[in-house]
């Protein structure tokens, strides 16, 4: 475990993107809670969620490049998340621009476990050329390396709850998922603590999830029967349809096709890596579903 920080302790100024989002409320939170000064990045006359308490906004948006400068001076670190988008490569590349050009000392980018592994996969694409972008800067970075998320599970409580299916298609070949607030406390030591320049670290959960086991831990703790949807990425697609533009749905059946096709599967040299970020044990699938199984029975 390391110790001291990055700026011997001093409190720094962090900006986070993608700040009020499922990972980026958690690092928003845990910095806050850590007393760094946090400034989230919100894109001009969108109506976001309420800022956590703390917590500075600043005016920018991924998508227009001039507005980034402004907002980013005087940060000592990023935190890049950039959102599924038909252009995500090119906003993280005005991200990293900017970065540069106002002295920024350190990025952590959210990328994408194994990202290599599914290139053809336009999301991990896009990851992969930020991931050049940011080595042929010469910026100070690190690069987190999440699993699928364990709470994009709350996108189907509806289905899970109300009609007894698991929707996701995710395979019988498996995921090593992770929690969001491990991906959230391996950000911030990665933006606070020194040593993690330069390096590359997987984000995994411990167990390795079929689409089965994931329906069978919901039917554990919520004391009904739930059913896996199985893996016919073109019917989750037209539902997906209703709700999702057509490039994403095209983009995430494409996703899953790799899932079922070659899994998403941790190594234990992946496990190792997560060690010296994380500091301790992720959290397991089975806590996960017994915590929001407890909130959903009871109606939060």
């Amino acid at each position: 475990m390391r110790t001291g920080s990055r700026h011997g302790g001093k409190h720094m100024n962090i900006l986070v993107t993608g700040g009020t989002g499922m990972v980026g409320t958690q690092v928003v939170r845990r910095l806050v809670e850590m007393g760094q000064r946090v400034i989230t990045l919100t894109r001009p006359g969108k109506k976001t969620r309420p800022l956590p308490g703390g917590t500075q906004g600043v005016s920018g948006d991924l998508d227009h490049a001039g507005s980034l400068p402004k907002a980013m001076k005087g940060m000592e670190c990023v935190f890049l998340l950039t959102p599924l988008h038909p252009r995500e490569a090119e906003l993280g590349r005005n991200a990293v621009q900017a970065a540069k050009a106002v002295g920024v000392r350190h990025v952590v980018f959210l990328s994408v476990h194994d990202v290599e592994a599914g290139a053809h996969i336009a999301h991990f694409k896009s990851k992969i050329e930020i991931h050049k972008a940011l080595k042929d800067s010469g910026l100070t970075h690190t690069v987190i390396m999440p699993n699928n998320f364990y709470q994009n599970d709350d996108l189907f409580r509806q289905a899970i709850v109300e009609y007894g299916v698991y929707p996701q298609p995710i395979g019988d070949i498996g995921l090593n998922r992770v929690d969001v607030r491990d991906i959230a406390d391996a950000a911030v030591n990665a933006l606070t603590q020194p040593g993690h320049e330069g390096k590359r670290y997987p984000l995994v959960g411990p167990d390795t999830l079929t689409g089965p086991a994931v329906a069978a831990a919901y039917s554990r703790h919520l004391g009904n029967t739930i059913t896996y949807g199985g893996n016919d990425v073109d019917a989750w697609g037209a539902q997906a349809l209703k709700v999702m533009p057509d490039w994403l749905v095209h983009d995430l059946k494409v996703m899953y096709q790799h899932f079922q096709t070659h899994g998403f599967v941790a190594s234990s040299e992946d496990l190792a890596m997560q060690a010296e970020i994380l500091d301790r044990p992720p959290r397991t699938f089975d806590a996960y579903v017994q915590e929001v199984a407890a909130a959903w029975k009871g109606g939060t």
